[in-house]
Order: C-alpha cells, then structure tokens, then sequence
C-alpha cells in the first residue's frame, strides 16, 4: 500500500533528475569528494522506492550509480586501512578535518549536530561487525549507547594533545570509536571499558583487523574499575545518578596523587561542572565536548 501522501510520479520525476545530474557529474569519481558522494547516496535513498512501483530503466540506472559511488568510498576505506595497518592511518584520518591542527576555521564544522559524513569514513573504516542480538540487562541509570560524532572525536583529540606518556580510558566505550580514533591518531596508549561483552569483542576485531596495538578493550563495571594507568578519562554520559556519583567519587581519589583530565559529552558534563575538585578548561559549550583539569 503507498504511503499516505506518497506521490510516485513527483518522486520518480524527481529521481530521473536525480540521476542525470549525477551521470554528468563525473567529480564524484574523485576519492577527496566524499562528503558530496554520501549526500548523494543519501538522495538516492530518499527517492528510491521502499515497496513502490517504479520503472525499470529508471530503477537499473539509480542503483547503478548508488553501486558505483559505494565502490569509490569502499576503495577508500580500504586505502585508510592500508594505511592505519601500516602505521600512518593517522594522517589519512585528520587531512578530513578542516583545518587541522589548529581549528580556527573548523568552529561551524564542531557546532553542527548530529552525525555527518564522517561518521560514514569512521564507519566505513573500522568496519564493525553486527553485535549479537543478546545483551546485558543494565541498570535503569545506564544510559543507551550512543556513539560519539567523529568530528567530536577529532575534536577531542586535537584540544587534547596527547602524547606517548598519556593513557585515556573512555568509560563506556560500546564499540570502541573514540578508543580506536585516538590510537589511530596519537601515540597514547587508549582502553576502552565496557559492560556489553558483544561491543568489547566487536571492538577488540576492529582493533585486531587494524593491526593497532596500543588499545586494548576491557569488559567490565566503571565502578569496579582501576584507573591508576589513567591520566585523561572520556564520558559520553554512559550512567547518571549514583553510578555517575560512584565514579566521580573514584576520579577524586585518583587525582590526589596526579593530575588527572576529564573530558564530558552529553549530559553529563553540567554534573560534572559542578565537582569542585575539577576546572573547567575553556567556556562550557552545548553540544560540544568539555574539558577539565583536576586542581592541584
């Protein structure tokens, strides 16, 4: 049955321009153009028929196209791979980032919301496995996993600036994105901890396939955890209420003996605000990851 409000013949008026347009535009063959080529596939996904009529000619030429603009982005996947499993995967990820290293024009990039393109690259590159369909009963103040944007992620590891002698633990890593991000692109060693034993092990193929050894991924409650190796933590809002209470209680202690650097995504961040063992590095952004230093 058709959509309520479903119009066919626009969408299939619409697709046909659709597609002689990008049968014309041949720069989307270049490997650099990838953001104009997932906006296309995104497109062609929009007017593609989900249970509709449409002509077969027409139908033949718009998945052609959506299978040769997948093919140029796999074969650049598979380019950064290489790379990564070489050892210089971090240059091929960052030369995505505007301006990188130092930002200044990459503000409207960080501010956007939601996930983008590079969410795409990220994906296409780390090349996760499906998780198994069993999972774990969390507590109600575990908060469903939600992966990190990547251009967060390239954010946090250029303000961050971390160096051989640092180790990051991201508490409630699911998949492993910013664990796997920052080992690719910094010489930090990166632990990613994780209750879901279906994400740690999706994790650990990921890292395996990358031929990455300075991550490991450790199934396990944050409360129960050791953080001594630690010396910048990440929190994408992963629990709330006593379990957020518990591992701020546990950071504290940590950060009597070394300074210690905590970086919030999500809600979180305006309890963490509020800890008076912790400042603030920089103005508190919504939608942005917040950084704080440990006071001495």
């Amino acid at each position: 049955m058709p959509l309520p409000g479903f119009d066919r013949m626009s969408a299939d008026n619409a697709l046909l321009t659709l597609v002689e347009e990008l049968e014309q535009d041949r720069s989307l063959d270049e490997p650099g153009h990838l953001r104009q080529r997932i906006e296309a596939l995104d497109e062609l996904d929009t007017y593609l028929p989900h249970g509709q009529p449409i002509g077969a000619t027409l139908h033949h030429r718009a998945r052609a196209i959506y299978a040769e603009l997948e093919s140029v982005n796999f074969r650049l996947y598979e380019a950064i791979r290489r790379d990564i499993q070489h050892g210089a995967g971090g240059r091929s990820l960052v030369d995505w980032i505007p301006d990188w290293p130092d930002g200044n024009g990459a503000a409207n990039f960080i501010n956007r919301r939601g996930y983008d393109y590079l969410d795409e690259l990220i994906s296409g590159v780390l090349q996760f496995e499906e998780p198994s369909a069993e999972a774990l009963q969390v507590e109600p103040e575990m908060v469903a996993y939600q992966p990190t944007p990547a251009r967060h992620i390239f954010d946090l590891i250029r303000r961050t600036a971390l160096t051989e002698r640092d180790s990051l633990i991201d508490l409630g890593s699911g998949l492993g994105h910013v664990p796997l991000m920052t080992s690719i692109c910094t010489s930090a060693s990166c632990t990613g901890l994780e209750l879901e034993p279906s994400y740690v092990d999706c994790a650990r193929k990921s890292a395996r396939s990358l031929n990455l050894t300075n991550v490991r991924f450790i199934q396990g409650d944050a409360r129960a955890a050791d953080f001594s190796d630690g010396t910048v933590f990440y929190l994408y809002t992963p629990f709330s209420g006593t379990i957020l209470r518990d591992v701020l209680n546990s950071l504290r202690q940590e950060a009597v003996t070394r300074e210690i650097r905590i970086c919030t995504f999500g809600p979180c961040t305006q309890v963490v605000a509020e800890e008076q063992w912790l400042s603030a590095t920089g103005a508190l952004e919504t939608d942005k990851i917040a950084i704080f230093r440990s006071r001495a």
